[in-house]
Parts: C-alpha cells; sequence; structure tokens
C-alpha cells in the first residue's frame, strides 16, 4: 500500500541512515528490504553473475526518495536511482506544488504489448492478409494454448491486426499480435508467442516469417497524466501576480520545445530525467522505456516534438498533461531478481503494472515542470549548481570537513563556479 502521507518536512536535513529509518517506517518496509538499501543496493556476485554475461563486479548509484506525491489521491514516496543533482529535489517541489488541486490524476490503457511478425516473399498481400484475418480467431486460440499463469489471469493474445508495408526490397506483411501481459512487462512471453505462431502465418500466407519480435513502442499500452498548479503555487512566495508571469514564462518555454525538435530533445530528456530514474530504481527495462517514450511523439504528426503538453485554463492555472507508452511490471525480471529494486518497489506500495506505469509519469510530469520553472525564471545552473557543488569539491580531492567548506564557499560565490577554481581554492585551504 502506498503511504499514508508523502509530505515529509526536512527530509535533506537527515542523515542517510536517518532518512532510511523514516521511509521504512512510513513504508512498513520488512527488515529484508530495509538491509537491500542499507547495502548500497549492491548484488551479491552469484546474483549478478545470473544476470548478465562476463560478470565481473556490480555499480552502485544513488537512490533518493521524491516527496509530496499524491496521486489519484493516495500519497507515494517515490524512489528515484540516477547520479545528476537536483532531479529529486526538483520533482519533489514541483508536487507539491500541485496539492492545491488534489494532486496528479493518471489514466491508464490495459497492458497490451505488440508482438511483430515480419512476413516477406508474400506473392499477394492483399489475399495473404485476407486469409490472416479469416483465420484471427484459431491464431488467438493457438497462440493461448499454452499453459502460463498471465494467460490464467485473463492475459494473453486478444487480437491481430495486419499492417502492408512499403520498402525498398518490396511490400512486407507485418502481423501484429495484440498481447494482454497483466502484471508484467511482457517481452518474453510476447516474443515467445509469436515464434510459436510464425509457421500458422506462414502457412496460411505462403511467405516467410523471418523477424518476431516485440515492439518497444507499445502504443496500446499508453499511461496518461495531468495536474493544475495555480498561479500561487508558481509563485515563490506565494504572489498570484508573480505566479501569472511565471505561468506565461512556461507556456513561452514548452511552445519552443513543441516547435523545435533541437530543444524538444532535452526538454524530453529532462522528462525522462524522472522516468528512468523511476524506472531504473525499480528494476525495469527503463531502455525500452526510453525508446518508446521517444518515439511516441512522433507518430502525432511525423515529427519528433515534446512529450508533455502545457496550457492555461480559464481561471488562468497552469495545466500539465502527458500521454506516453509505459511497458513496465511487477512480476518477473529484475523487479523479482534484484534486491533493491523489490525494496523500492515495496516504498511505493504499488499493486499493479498499470499504477507503477501511471506514478513513474507522474515523477515525469513534475521534472518536466521543474527544468521549465528553472529555465524560464531564474536559469537551469542555479538550483543544478547547488546541489552540484559537493560533487564539485569531491572531485577537486576534498575530504570530510573540507567539502562541506568549499561547497558554502562555491554557493556564495558570484562569478564563474568551474572545476579549477574550487581546486585552487582547495589548494588554498591546505596551505593556510
Amino acid at each position: 500500500m502506498p503511504v499514508d502521507n508523502s509530505r515529509v518536512k526536512g527530509l535533506y536535513k537527515l542523515s542517510v541512515q536517518e532518512r532510511r529509518e523514516l521511509v521504512a517506517k512510513a513504508a512498513q518496509l520488512s527488515d529484508e528490504h530495509v538491509d537491500a538499501l542499507a547495502a548500497h543496493g549492491e548484488l551479491d556476485e552469484t546474483a549478478a553473475d545470473r544476470m548478465i554475461e562476463n560478470v565481473i563486479g556490480t555499480m552502485s548509484l544513488p537512490v533518493g526518495v521524491a516527496t509530496n506525491f499524491v496521486i489519484d489521491g493516495k500519497h507515494y514516496l517515490i524512489p528515484f536511482c540516477l547520479e545528476e543533482s537536483s532531479v529529486v529535489a526538483a520533482a519533489s517541489n514541483m508536487a507539491k506544488r500541485c496539492l492545491g488541486h488534489g494532486g496528479f490524476s493518471t489514466n491508464n490503457d490495459d497492458p497490451i504489448m505488440i508482438g511483430q511478425i515480419q512476413m516477406l516473399e508474400v506473392g499477394d498481400v492483399e489475399q495473404a492478409t485476407t486469409h490472416i484475418l479469416n483465420a484471427k480467431d484459431e491464431l488467438i486460440e493457438f497462440c493461448n494454448d499454452v499453459p502460463s499463469r498471465m494467460i490464467a489471469l485473463g492475459g494473453g493474445c486478444k487480437d491481430i491486426q495486419v499492417r502492408q508495408l512499403p520498402t525498398p526490397i518490396g511490400t512486407m506483411l507485418i502481423v501484429h499480435l495484440l498481447v494482454d501481459c497483466r502484471d508484467a512487462m511482457g517481452a518474453n512471453a510476447v516474443n515467445t508467442m509469436a515464434e510459436r505462431v510464425a509457421p500458422r502465418i506462414e502457412a496460411l500466407t505462403g511467405g516467410r516469417a523471418h523477424l518476431r519480435i516485440l515492439s518497444n513502442l507499445a502504443g496500446h499500452r499508453l499511461a496518461r497524466v495531468s495536474g493544475v498548479f495555480t498561479p500561487e503555487e508558481m509563485a515563490t512566495n506565494g504572489a498570484k501576480e508573480e505566479g501569472e508571469a511565471v505561468i506565461e514564462g512556461i507556456l513561452e518555454a514548452h511552445a519552443f520545445a513543441v516547435e523545435d525538435p533541437y530543444r524538444a530533445a532535452t526538454h524530453n530528456k529532462g522528462i525522462m530525467n524522472a522516468i528512468s530514474s523511476v524506472a531504473l530504481a525499480c528494476g525495469q527495462d527503463w531502455r525500452a522505456i526510453e525508446a518508446g517514450c521517444h518515439a511516441w511523439p512522433t507518430l502525432t504528426d511525423g515529427r519528433y516534438t515534446s512529450m508533455s503538453q502545457w496550457t492555461k485554463d480559464s481561471e488562468g492555472n497552469l495545466v500539465g498533461s502527458m500521454e506516453l507508452p509505459m511497458a513496465v511490471g511487477i512480476v518477473g525480471g529484475a523487479s523479482k531478481v534484484h534486491p533493491a529494486a523489490r525494496a523500492n518497489l515495496a516504498i511505493l506500495g504499488v499493486e499493479t503494472a498499470q499504477e507503477l506505469a501511471g506514478i513513474i509519469l507522474c515523477a515525469g510530469l513534475a521534472q518536466n515542470l521543474g527544468a521549465l520553472r528553472a529555465l524560464s525564471t531564474k536559469g537551469i545552473q542555479a538550483g543544478h549548481m547547488k546541489l552540484h557543488a559537493k560533487n564539485m569539491a569531491v572531485s577537486a580531492g576534498a575530504v570530510g570537513d573540507e567539502v562541506e567548506a568549499l561547497a558554502a564557499r562555491l554557493h556564495a560565490h558570484e562569478g564563474h563556479r568551474t572545476q579549477s577554481l574550487v581546486e585552487t581554492w582547495l589548494a588554498e585551504m591546505r596551505q593556510g
């Protein structure tokens, strides 16, 4: 279950251990989950060796918790796994500014994945298409005629579609299996199903089945999120007039991303800062998610554009929304193998893959707003460098109290903040 209250004041002021204890209590984590987080999220070598080939070790990334998220009336603490400063803070800040209208709202499609079968050397594509569609029920029954927990729970192949695809080497017949994967991401199930049914389709068409693989453009598995932000919430100190100006600046920044692919790439990267981080923390295939998310905007009018939409309603509130493919699972894969991933899913308390999809998208929208607000007001570097100062100090070779001292000096510095400057300060500090 989600936490009772995601509003955790002063979390950043606590030690790592104190934060872990607070989150463990709020999310009612088991000792096993707490131990997994306290062990730096590392796999033992035996587990790692089972996951990929030629294992030589493991590598850690920080896991932080975003606060203040209210989604569909429930409070969530959201784990992020990434190396970049300011992301967790920005998402938490924007989530807090979304509370006036009850937080974020989500709406998700059924968990349908696409399995593609590429048919080549088809003599008459029109006739072949007809044969496949006429045999649709039989093919669906064949796909589902296997012992499978997913099918037993109501999943499995639900429909078959056929596309004729003109290419430089001739027209291909592309068969889509639409598979309900329930609470799994579904890659293995879909790939197995595509390979199993391919000979039947060859017999129907007289063609040759070549590629048999899922698509990561999960266009039938969309997640949607929306949030409303008042001018007072968007202001620094609650002043409506200031908030109205901030909203106008955000809308201007968004228009830039909508029309310019060069800007859209960075705009969307900011969205993925959160989406990929939450996905990674929860043991998801974040590369598949990224591929689908970046491809999705191009289907609208054939060009790359903003993943998010920002408008102003009749009352002057800022309204953000997003619709993206979100193929995630809470059964199987790393979400069950990796101890830290299991712990992070326990923090969320999600009960379905669709719930997880909505949460991930909310994190993305909040992070997008944080970036747009910073860019359209004081600039992105102010907040980023404030949190990045300690990293710069460590990179310069600082240890112990030197880190805090250098970070404080960097915060107060009004000129250019460079790594060489920090190194100079450290040398001066050590010379006395």
